[in-house]
């Protein structure tokens, strides 16, 4: 199993030149520093057993070394002719959009490359992507893949929203390039003539729109039809919120998240259809060809998202070893799989996807047959309804600590809803594979889209009504990355001991459950202790949480109590990081807040005019709602020592109050600008 060891090395070394920031100079050195030791090796000790370790390690070193220079290059900010290095803001750009638009509720949305950059009277190319966002008119309407145009509008960096447990957003748009966006009006941009995309990309895109066309015509129903899109080719812009959320709840996500489950399916048909296309020695040669072919077509089709990158090339080399009378090792071939998709993009080790995937598939390799083997079952159908729970059941124990940590629950019914959607969803798939090809009779494509739009929606109610069960899900769990790999080597341990009766395995694997645990009581412990101020970044609204040990007051909007999409995103992964159940909420209202040692004033009203009084003494005051007022009156009412401008405010208005403050010589806080504003109360 050498590519075991080799994706290791090459991991380490990505995340070494990530978290270190190593220069290209210092990750040169470091590869110079790792092939010479391991050429002379070669060369010296030639035929000596007792030192092949030795050249083990070098050529381990040198992948590592490999790793971190990948990385560097990876990164686009240490590319010379990156946009962020010749941009100022009010240059014209010349940009192409790199996919359709995305209709999005008020704008579309869609993803350019940057060709160039006016600079100095002259187009000097760059390199780099914007996320742009279009107002709907018919100018907008008219862009697609290829449109190119100049835009006039000032570019805003991309940054996060600074709450506290949020998405790094940044870094995600980063890993692809993305490092600016821009919302656009028709005046904001000057179309250029003549198509400039790739006539390849441009195919699959029309394709896909072909796809898409098909199956919203003959499913009916918005949501099936949304999942149906999802399933067949990971397109998940139609998808309704609450519908997905009720999928991660049930453990079945990764049915309407395209992934290795779906190119599984297919390659089994695959593999069905040609079964008997082998008897002469072409069609022996056609056959692995044909189904390459197909796997990567569908592949590309549903956006190459790395969770199906991975089946991709792991089912290639299957295929490959295959045909070339080889015999595979399944953990060579999965680790070969990913140092590929390393080697082609190092940030891929990132993608939660990617994570989910191959923590899955190992799973299942490791454990699914010892979970098969502990139960016997005569009955044939009962045998491999088992097969599958020891499968479903084989897949959650790796996937565990990765859930944990990045969806902070756990679905508890899981083998149910695997046990029934896993063998619905393939039908479905195969279904949609029907009506593709029975569209060009429209009978028969009506009947199929009927049959299929009625197997999606028994999927969304299955899951719906699994969903509304209040056992269905442990939610609200927080774990460190510490915690992370202690669960891990938990699992290998107690793993260890289970299957070669190794009784110091089983010690190790108490004394590192103890410390996960102990971990765990010691968070407990500093967070019921805590107290806090946090003044959340959502855009257009007030969002205040007092933080009190482990409980937690609410001021702000009714509207972030009811949208559940708004609060999920902002407001929970703080509350799930400071373990806290918010007990009271109230409106926003100016309010004096007595909070520890601290107290907190929120003004969203002009002041009164009567300031002749005695000053108003607080620590911090919070401006919400757009209030009429001026710093100077402001600062000769009330004594403060911190002023946050919160999200409500508009950004003009924020520039303005910015520098009165710095005229005045007061301490303030821009939440839309600098992100949440966190304050200790103790």
């Amino acid at each position: 199993m050498p590519f075991v060891r080799l994706t290791v090395a090459l991991s380490a070394g990505i995340l070494l030149q990530w978290y270190a920031s190593l220069q290209l100079a210092t990750c040169l050195i470091f590869l110079v520093c790792s092939i010479v030791p391991a050429l002379l090796n070669a060369i010296l000790n030639r035929g000596s057993y007792s030192l092949r370790w030795l050249h083990g390690v070098c050529i381990l070193l040198v992948i590592t070394a490999t790793g971190a220079s990948l990385a560097y290059f990876a990164n686009a900010r240490n590319k010379s002719d990156w946009l962020g290095k010749h941009y100022t803001t009010g240059q014209p750009l010349l940009v192409t959009i790199q996919e359709p638009l995305v209709t999005k509720p008020n704008s579309y949305k869609a993803v350019a490359r940057v060709n160039a950059v006016w600079k100095n009277n002259h187009w000097l190319p760059v390199t780099g992507s914007v996320l742009l966002y279009f107002k709907k008119d018919s100018n907008a309407a008219a862009l697609g893949y290829g449109s190119a145009f100049i835009i006039q509008k000032p570019l805003q960096p991309v940054t996060n929203s600074g709450n506290p447990g949020g998405f790094d957003y940044a870094r995600y748009c980063l890993f692809q390039g993305i490092g600016y966006q821009a919302y656009l009006t028709g005046k904001d941009y000057l179309p250029v003539k003549g198509y400039y995309g790739n006539w390849f990309k441009r195919f699959l895109f029309t394709l896909r729109s072909n796809v898409i066309g098909i199956l919203r015509q003959y499913i009916p129903g918005k949501k099936e039809q949304a999942v149906a899109e999802a399933l067949l080719i990971g397109y998940r812009d139609d998808l309704d919120r609450e519908l997905v959320q009720a999928y991660s709840n049930t453990g079945v996500v990764h049915i309407i998240a395209i992934s290795g489950l779906h190119l599984g399916m297919i390659y089994g048909l695959l593999k069905m259809l040609l079964a008997r296309f082998s008897r002469k020695r072409w069609q022996r040669l056609l056959r692995p060809i044909i189904i390459l072919l197909v796997l990567w077509m569908f592949t590309l089709l549903a956006g190459a998202a790395p969770s199906i990158l991975r089946s991709a090339v792991m089912f290639s080399f299957i295929v490959l070893a295959r045909n070339l009378g080889r015999h595979t090792n399944m953990y060579n071939t999965l680790a070969a799989s990913a140092f590929c998709l390393l080697v082609l993009n190092p940030f891929m080790l990132w993608d939660v996807g990617f994570q989910l995937s191959y923590t899955a598939v190992l799973s299942i390799v490791l454990f699914s047959r010892p979970l098969y083997n502990l139960l016997y079952v005569k009955n044939k159908a009962l045998d491999k309804l088992w097969q599958l729970n020891a499968m479903t059941f084989g897949a959650q124990i790796l996937t565990l600590p990765v859930v944990l940590y990045h969806f902070h629950q756990f679905p508890l019914l899981f083998f149910i809803t695997n046990l029934l959607m896993v063998p619905l969803s393939g039908l479905v798939l195969y279904a949609e594979l029907v009506l593709l090809l029975a569209a060009i009779l429209p009978v028969a494509a009506k009947f199929t889209g009927m049959v299929t739009g009625a197997g999606v929606w028994l999927m969304n109610t299955i899951v719906k009504h699994t969903d509304r069960l209040p056992f269905a899900v442990w939610d609200k769990l927080q774990v460190s990355m510490v915690q992370v790999l202690l669960l891990f080597t938990v699992i290998a341990a107690f793993a260890v001991w289970l299957m070669l009766k190794a009784k110091k395995a089983l010690s190790l694997a108490l004394l590192l459950l103890a410390a996960f645990l102990g971990l765990r009581a010691y968070d407990f412990f500093m967070k019921q202790r805590q107290e806090k101020l946090v003044v959340y970044n959502v855009p257009r609204y007030t969002a205040v949480d007092i933080i009190q040990g482990r409980n937690g007051s609410f001021l702000g909007d009714s509207v972030l109590l009811k949208d559940g999409f708004l609060q999920n995103f902002h407001l929970k992964p703080s509350r799930i990081l400071h373990r806290i159940t918010v007990e009271k909420t109230w409106p926003p209202q100016p309010a004096i807040i007595k909070a520890g040692s601290k107290s907190v004033l929120l003004i969203n009203a002009p002041l009164a005019a009567d300031s002749a009084g005695d000053k108003i003494k607080v620590d911090v005051v919070v401006l919400a709602g757009n209030p009429r007022l001026y710093i100077s009156h402001l600062a000769a009412a009330v004594e403060f020592e911190q002023l946050v401008f919160d999200s409500s405010n508009p950004l003009w208005k924020i520039e303005k109050w910015k520098k009165d403050c710095q005229n005045l010589h007061l301490r303030f806080h821009s939440v839309p600008q600098q992100g949440a504003f966190v304050m200790n109360l103790r």
